[in-house]
């Protein structure tokens, strides 16, 4: 299976049980870095209700780059479990969720299906929420996208941001507030991706335009 393909698939709700989770890594490439923090909190009826959070030693120097990013260290580091030995608590914790998270799709996920893949031979098969493109969707007056705007929006606490646990309850936060807006609005979900089709405004015209462009191109006529 490649580290690209998605088994579960992306949803467009508010749901009242789910797994928010985040990861810190040494970098970007999911293919070639590696994760140094898991953290998740599981939420059943709205409500938090447990936690999983770890620091994970990559075997590895952790770039200057990434420390600048999230903080931690190979100090930090050098005493924590390997990926091997944790990946499977995590993977038992999320069993059967609804992960949401943010800007999951392009990256906590890819770091999570590689290493389910490398070192256990399984599929992440979760169904998800990606934060991100349900503020692109609810949140338009916005200029950027960053879970720290979207919870500045809120009067959400950044306190802690690029650390895996704080951004989880910051984006737990988030995705509470923005569900609720949601639930009072009727999205149109577009045909191709199955993101969001919003209104704008063209040089010919008022049009449905999806909010994954521009990977996602699919527009319609009011």
């Amino acid at each position: 299976m490649s580290i690209r393909q998605f088994t579960g698939k992306r949803l467009n709700e508010y749901a009242e049980n789910y797994v928010v989770f985040d990861l810190e890594t040494t970098g970007i490439s999911a293919e070639e870095d590696s994760i140094i923090e898991i953290s998740a909190i599981k939420v059943k009826g709205h409500e938090p209700v447990a936690e999983f959070n770890t620091l994970v030693n990559p075997g590895t120097h952790i770039p200057a780059g990434a420390t600048n990013v999230n903080g931690i260290t190979d100090d930090m580091v050098r005493e924590a479990p390997g990926l091997r030995e944790v990946l499977p608590d995590f993977l038992s914790f999320i069993e059967g969720e609804i992960l949401v998270g943010h800007n999951i799709q392009s990256f906590d996920l890819l770091f999570l299906y590689r290493a389910a893949e490398e070192l256990l031979e399984r599929e992440v098969a979760n169904d998800y929420v990606d934060t991100l493109f349900m503020a692109k969707a609810c949140l338009p007056q916005l200029n950027r996208y960053r879970l720290t705007d979207i919870s500045a929006f809120f009067h959400i606490d950044t306190d802690g941001a690029h650390r895996a646990l704080n951004d989880c309850v910051m984006n737990q936060r988030c995705y509470e507030h923005m569900g609720k807006l949601h639930h009072n609005e009727e999205a149109e979900i577009c045909p191709q991706c199955g993101g969001v089709l919003r209104r704008r405004n063209g040089k010919f015209g008022e049009f449905y335009g999806c909010t994954n462009f521009p990977q996602c191109r699919f527009t319609r006529n009011v």
